[in-house]
């Protein structure tokens, strides 16, 4: 199986937040692992303000001990597309475009790609109060 798993999920795993542990069962049941760069870029900025550039550089590692999928000029226009009929984000659009151009299932959190073809969505746990 080759999955995705969107900045949300790698988030959630490097955070060892509430839903952690299901997408640690995806990436070890997962044959592929894809990572779009824009997904990198999302979590590394996400890391550098919360916890530092040594800990932003330890999981830019793990990240990119992945398959990473660099956004070209096709997947640029697919994503375009994508953005243009579904009204999503850009880094949303690319992330879609990648995993449907790879047949890729999308694993996220983001409720802007819920019920979407080809996304596994997982709902986030809000802390108790």
């Amino acid at each position: 199986m080759t999955v995705i798993l969107d900045s949300s999920a790698w988030i959630e795993m490097f955070s060892n937040d509430r839903n952690a542990t299901a997408f640690m069962q995806v990436v070890s049941e997962s044959e592929t692992i894809l990572v779009p760069s824009v997904v990198i870029y999302e979590v590394y900025r996400y890391a550098l303000r919360l916890f530092g550039a040594e800990k932003a550089q330890e999981l830019w590692g793990t990240m990119t001990q992945q398959t990473v999928v660099d956004l070209d000029a096709n997947l640029a226009a697919a994503a375009a597309e994508i953005a243009h009929t579904l009204k999503l984000a850009m880094a949303d659009a690319i992330i879609l475009a990648t995993a449907r151009h790879y047949a890729a299932d999308l694993w996220t959190q983001d409720a802007d790609l819920k019920g979407l073809d080809g996304v596994r969505y997982v709902e986030k746990k809000s802390s108790p109060a």
